[in-house]
């Protein structure tokens, strides 16, 4: 066997063995998962007793469904954007989405005030924000795709400049505010799991499997966008149009994720970079398992703590942000040479 031969056989042999432990990887995490489900839902559930055990898992049946459709939702989204920017130390949250949402539920409350029906109903609630994050985010950032020649740095720099205005607009709107309608806003603000709504969690389903069905075919092509903008496109990519379609899914699972459960800072860093350090694959399949399982792994862990530890005083949000924050710094300080 000639030497060229031999070298071709021991690549193939050393991908087989990489895919192999992807998978052992994701098969392990999704053993902690199903743990994390178990504890979550049984510990101190009160199976003796019936009437209280069943009202318990009514109660956190619809946290656990939206903690997992969070984490599936912006870990793709943030997996795609990085894969896209080529950059792993950023994420969706660049574009203002977050930033949209606060605005318009601060818009909202402005103009309306606390009692009326997009404040108290929650369904209405969602799909309002959901529309409008959606129509205004991709009618921007689609046409300012297009006027940037698809210069997707112009485009995180442009999110980032609307990120401060969305942000001076609510701040102004707060100043006039009441006090109290401002108190009943604020929870709204930041994402909470102790009070879902179950009712939107069906849309939020559908919503999430739309958009997969509706990229499928684009999903398949990250492996290869990953090589670059000429190698995709010699290889038969159309680049500029799939790179369009995939920010546009990006916009929408951001959206659908900030309009679930409300902004969640750093949740999207921190998986995204975790799954790729323990997989170690270039397939996206893989990888987006992967940072969907540890999302999910991430949100129930700082739910468990803050329910039975601080009993409720402080969000699940607060622990993600502080764990986001110092893994970006170990990140951009310790393995700024990898990215």
């Amino acid at each position: 066997m000639s030497n060229q031969m031999q070298k071709k056989v021991l690549a193939k042999g050393k991908v087989r063995g990489i895919h192999k432990r992807s998978i052992g990887v994701l098969l392990l995490l999704t053993g902690l998962v199903s743990t994390a489900i178990l504890i979550y839902l049984f510990i101190h559930s009160y199976p003796e007793k019936p009437k209280l055990f069943r009202y318990i898992l009514g109660l956190r049946l619809p946290t656990l469904v939206c903690m997992m459709i969070a984490s599936v939702a912006i870990g793709a989204a943030t997996l795609i954007f990085q894969s896209i920017v080529n950059n792993r130390i950023v994420t969706p949250a660049l574009l203002g989405m977050s930033s949209i949402y606060s605005f318009l539920h601060t818009a909202a409350v402005f103009a309306m005030g606390t009692g009326s029906i997009l404040f108290l109903n929650a369904n209405l609630a969602f799909a309002v924000d959901l529309v409008l994050m959606g129509i205004v985010a991709t009618l921007v950032y689609w046409y300012l795709f297009e006027k940037t020649g698809h210069n997707i740095l112009y485009i995180m720099l442009i999110g980032t400049v609307l990120s401060s205005l969305f942000g001076s607009m609510q701040s102004s709107m707060i100043r006039v505010m009441d006090p109290n309608e401002y108190d009943a806003l604020l929870s709204s603000l930041v994402a909470d799991f102790n009070h879902v709504n179950g009712e939107i969690i069906l849309f939020a389903i559908l919503a999430l499997a739309g958009i997969a069905l509706l990229l499928w075919k684009d999903l398949k092509l990250l492996d290869v966008i990953t090589m670059g903008r000429n190698q995709a496109i010699n290889l038969g990519v159309n680049y500029d149009r799939v790179i369009r379609r995939l920010l546009f899914g990006v916009v929408l699972c951001m959206a659908v994720a900030t309009a679930s459960v409300g902004p969640v800072s750093f949740l999207g860093l921190i998986v995204a970079n975790l799954s790729r350090q323990l997989l170690k694959t270039y397939r996206h399949s893989y990888l987006i398992w992967g940072a969907s399982l540890m999302g999910m792994l991430a949100l129930m862990g700082g739910q468990l703590i803050s329910q039975h530890i601080f009993h409720f005083t402080v969000p699940v949000s607060t622990f993600v942000t502080i764990a986001g924050g110092v893994y970006f710094l170990y990140l951009l300080l310790v393995k700024k040479g990898a990215y």
